[in-house]
């Protein structure tokens, strides 16, 4: 079961890091999956926000460019998703996503207030 955490409220500017996990992942596993990032405000659809390949390839939404980040720690077997200069825009719930398997996170809420 994936799990997303680290979301919560911060000001315009602020930063968070968001975490994807799936609990007892073998550690080969881990490296094959590649995991995206997505975002949903209420009424709208959810919008791709970044990716990381399991070959570390990265690729970011225009509007996250230069403030977001995908990383990933192979000993703790979690993606992460930094996020800097936060916008109100960025308001959403975050979700992740690994595929192979098309596997989703329960989302976490991201509130930036102005």
């Amino acid at each position: 079961q994936l799990q997303a955490s680290g979301g919560g409220l911060v000001q315009a500017g602020g930063s968070l890091r968001l975490s994807c996990v799936v609990p007892r992942i073998i550690t080969s596993v881990f490296w094959s999956k590649d995991v995206n990032w997505h975002r949903q405000v209420p009424g709208k659809q959810r919008e791709f926000v970044a990716r990381m390949t399991g070959g570390g390839s990265t690729t970011y939404a225009e509007s996250v460019k230069g403030r977001f980040t995908v990383s990933r720690d192979n000993a703790r077997k979690t993606w992460y998703l930094h996020m800097k200069n936060l916008g109100p825009d960025d308001t959403a719930v975050y979700y992740c996503n690994i595929n192979p398997g098309n596997q989703w996170g329960q989302g976490t809420q991201v509130t930036v207030s102005s």
